[in-house]
């Protein structure tokens, strides 16, 4: 049992990045004897910075193991990126023989160590050991009261996430008693605020200034309270400026300290703003209606989230306004996405027009109130489970459970 923790221990995970193949079969060749690293994800081409930079929040490897042989200059401005991002991810540079002049220039990068083929194993072992006593300060336990987010965006605008995440949010209070906040995250037309008839003098935007301190005060200042919630308002005018993504994250990891649960309502899919909020999630739900453009918009996000590495465990696919009289079910859906539909909620317009009109929430004494409610309840089953099967099941997140 020691044996095998120590071992374990000794392994850090790491993401692959090698257009060379030779190198990378070379070193993958060798990671069985060695057990130096665990690699989580391989990409066979260098990547744009957006996309490493949503890979490394999803993945969150120990290292980067980075091709520098193939192109210099490219993998020496992705080693800079990954060395100067929050939290940084340490690097080591890959050559095909000992070449100081990338020794040189990785290291100078930001890189922390450099191997080469034939990949020996003892030096693997000892730079592994290097970089295990650099990591040492850092602290990686997480406490079980540490919030959960969760994101909720759409294939196309209208879908209705934003309702969606509204009533979820006010229904996991009611189903839990714990902590909720409700973000609106899109800036450019957020919505939540007006649904809930808040007059709201702070936004995300606020929060998102580097001069402001991240802590309970400005929590407490930023969100409004509405039924039982907090809800941190999308801001009065459109917020068109390109955020920064760090922040961003210390944002939400804030909100982690300050809130059991922090329901995110994001734009489109399709905007950066929500593949970041994805890439932080524990869990996402793509939100979809039964029209065809929108069939093929969430057709289209599936395959792009696919094409980014996030899991089909990490997200679930809601059909909303879906009504006998579209001549489509779930299983046709389905099939048109080529994974589960985990949920499908029914029109019910007026009840939803009746409760907006007086700022309030549903309640379970109609049919889409008794789905939003069933839907809460499914979401705080699976946290209880996987908090459940945490100890016995460390770095694995078990799926949602499907209805």
């Amino acid at each position: 049992m020691d044996a095998n923790r120590r071992g374990r221990e000794q392994t850090l995970t790491a993401l692959l990045i090698s257009p060379d193949r030779e190198i990378a079969q070379g070193l993958l060749a060798t990671i069985p004897d060695t057990r130096a690293f665990q690699v989580l994800a391989e990409m066979k081409s260098y990547p744009p910075v957006t996309t490493l930079e949503i890979r490394l929040r999803q993945l969150k490897p120990d290292v980067v193991l980075i091709d520098v042989a193939s192109d210099l200059e490219t993998a020496s401005s992705l080693i800079q990126f990954a060395h100067s991002s929050q939290p940084p991810v340490q690097v080591v540079g890959l050559h095909r023989e000992n070449s100081s002049e990338a020794l040189v220039r990785v290291l100078r990068e930001g890189a922390a160590e450099f191997l080469y083929l034939p990949f020996d194993a003892n030096t693997q072992r000892e730079a592994v050991a290097r970089l295990r006593r650099l990591r040492e300060p850092e602290v990686e336990t997480k406490p079980f009261s540490y919030g959960r987010v969760l994101v909720f965006c759409s294939a196309k605008p209208g879908a209705g996430s934003s309702t969606l995440a509204t009533h979820v949010a006010h229904a996991i209070r009611k189903t839990t008693g714990a902590r909720v906040l409700l973000a609106d995250f899109d800036l450019e037309g957020g919505t939540a605020g007006f649904y809930l008839k808040l007059s709201a003098n702070y936004s995300l935007i606020d929060l998102l200034d580097p001069a402001v301190e991240l802590n309970a005060s400005a929590w407490t200042a930023a969100a409004a309270p509405a039924a039982g919630i907090d809800v941190l308002a999308a801001p009065e005018l459109p917020f068109c400026t390109s955020i920064e993504p760090t922040r961003l994250h210390d944002v939400l990891e804030s909100a982690r300290l300050s809130y059991d649960w922090i329901v995110v309502d994001a734009p489109s899919v399709f905007h950066r703003v929500s593949l970041l909020a994805l890439s932080e999630s524990d869990q996402a739900y793509l939100v979809s209606t039964s029209d065809l453009a929108s069939l093929h918009l969430a057709r289209r996000a599936i395959t792009l989230l696919t094409q980014l590495g996030f899991a089909k465990e990490r997200y679930e696919v809601v059909v909303n306004r879906l009504s006998r009289k579209d001549g489509i079910g779930g299983s046709d859906i389905e099939k048109i996405f080529n994974c589960p539909v985990h949920a499908t909620l029914p029109n019910d317009y007026f009840s939803l027009h009746r409760v907006i009109s007086l700022g309030q929430t549903l309640g379970t004494d109609c049919e889409l109130g008794r789905a939003m409610a069933s839907l809460a309840a499914r979401v705080c089953g699976a946290a209880n489970q996987e908090k459940a099967e945490a100890g016995t099941m460390t770095g694995i997140r078990p799926a949602l459970s499907q209805t």
